[in-house]
């Protein structure tokens, strides 16, 4: 077992300021990120949040469960959008363990309706790779 912790659980107000900031850093400034009026004329009605943006917070919480562990693989589909200026419920839990890895199941959820806007699954490496 790692650690103490076998899951953790972070609830977060993602900003349109670090959407644009994310795109400022990752060079992605598609219109549906960025710029709310082009948004309002799609079909999410708003900004939505980059997925590279949500994978970037979801791998700080595995850091923290398998701290210094290797991410090796990965799995993530985006069901629904992830909105600026909503909270939102991060959670990473481990769902299996041999000796050398680790599985987690990652969900990220709005917490005003409880949809699911992102989950999946990755296996972390517990040493060096």
């Amino acid at each position: 077992m790692i650690g103490l912790n076998k899951s953790i659980v972070v609830e977060r107000l993602l900003t349109q300021d670090e959407f644009d900031r994310f795109a400022s850093l990752s060079g992605d400034n598609n219109p549906i990120h960025v710029d709310a009026d082009f948004s309002a004329a799609t079909r999410f009605g708003r900004t939505v949040a980059h997925g590279s943006f949500l994978n970037s917070i979801l791998r700080g919480l595995l850091e923290t469960l398998v701290p210094g562990g290797r991410q090796t693989s990965q799995e993530l589909i985006f069901p629904a959008p992830t909105y600026a200026d909503e909270p939102m419920r991060f959670v990473a839990e481990i769902s299996s363990e041999s000796e050398q890895t680790v599985e987690v199941a990652m969900v990220l959820t709005r917490i005003v309706d409880d949809v699911v806007t992102c989950q999946g699954s990755t296996t972390i490496h517990k040493g060096a790779v």
